[in-house]
């Protein structure tokens, strides 16, 4: 049995071909550029060259490619979008027109003109994938797993307050991992960015999460990881914190990594076990939020569970900002020794929960 595994997150996406024959440490793996990256990079190079850009595809992650487009507007060039590919800069398309950028239906892509820069956006570089995997002679698999960070359609109201009361609806429902993935029948109408991720691989199949917990439950799979555990992320873009229990997520707090220092980090921590750290508190400091359906205390947690690709901002302060009851418990994980693919294994856990094969 082959599942690819892709966890696609602001700065990489990361793959993991899991072969049941030869295990997950002989399984072919790649850490490759995200597709918002790349997406940026076509466009910086549109910019540069003084070429008027047409995006179009599918909805996908922002962040660096929104981040280029905004640049490439600010120096007098035009973007074109079909209604769709739009999307992917924001919920409400009135805000996308207000930017300068032109909304078009698909039906009028024939009557533009030559001289576009057309770019493609879409979260699954299949192609790509593919084609790594046949020059290795590596045949391409039909069952996926594939994460990708969603924060729900919310036209009116702030994506991330929407994208909280997702999650803590998912822990209200018990907190386990079949609250937090989904079968491509089973994907709620307003996750569209993680709609129209599965629509790439329809009629497969599959399983589809968040990044954020996706990282989370592969974590748990770190021997190390003793529960109760708070299970931190950090990624290059976001961080996302747990507090785990038996499994099930009890306890949850996400905020950007650029926003966060190891001293807040570390405050953060302790106090979602002991239950004090609030929504507005996180929100009002530019994060996404935090729920707290249980709190046990800082005393009763067995392990501090950190992992993701910006880990050093915990890993390399000094001694004296370090909270020594905290780095009594501190672990990085690698589960089945590799850091990166955490959460290609919270994936693969997904996938074998939903069709209960083994893995």
């Amino acid at each position: 049995m082959q599942i690819l595994a892709i966890d696609v997150g602001t700065g990489t996406q990361d793959i993991l071909l899991y072969d049941a024959e030869k295990g997950i440490e002989n399984s072919p793996m790649m850490v490759m550029p995200s597709p918002t990256v790349m997406v940026a990079d076509k466009i910086r190079r549109a910019t540069e060259s003084k070429i008027d850009v047409l995006l179009t595809g599918y909805i996908m992650g922002g962040g660096p490619s929104t981040r280029a487009i905004k640049d490439h507007l600010k120096k007098g060039l035009d973007v074109i979008a079909t209604k769709n590919a739009a999307l992917t800069i924001n919920d409400n398309l009135d805000r996308v027109r207000s930017m300068g950028i032109e909304i078009i239906d698909e039906h009028d892509l024939g009557s533009l003109p030559e001289n576009l820069q057309r770019i493609n956006l879409q979260d699954l570089t299949i192609d790509e994938i593919k084609n790594a995997f046949y020059q290795f002679g590596v045949a391409f698999p039909s069952k996926f797993a594939v994460a990708v960070q969603d924060h729900g359609n919310s036209p009116k109201l702030s994506n991330r307050v929407y994208r909280f009361k997702h999650f803590e609806n998912a822990i209200k429902k018990g907190g386990g991992l079949e609250n937090f993935s989904y079968k491509n029948e089973d994907i709620p109408p307003y996750l569209t960015r993680i709609k129209d991720t599965s629509s790439v691989i329809d009629n497969t199949k599959s399983v589809f999460m968040d990044t954020g917990p996706a990282a989370i439950f592969g974590a748990l799979q770190d021997p190390s990881s003793y529960q109760p555990s708070v299970v931190v992320n950090i990624g290059n873009g976001h961080t996302l914190g747990a507090l785990a229990v038996d499994n099930r997520v009890t306890a949850l707090f996400e905020h950007h990594t650029s926003k966060l220092n190891p001293s807040k980090l570390q405050d953060y921590i302790v106090r979602l076990s002991e239950g004090n750290l609030t929504f507005d508190e996180v929100l009002n400091d530019g994060g996404h939020g935090c729920y707290i359906n249980k709190k046990i205390g800082f005393d009763n947690i067995q392990s501090v569970t950190v992992t993701g690709p910006s880990r050093g901002m915990i890993q390399n302060i000094d001694i004296i900002d370090k909270n020594p009851k905290l780095w009594e418990k501190l672990h990085f994980a690698a589960p089945f020794g590799n850091m990166m693919l955490t959460g290609c294994f919270g994936l693969l856990s997904a996938y074998r929960y939903h069709y209960e094969e083994y893995i």
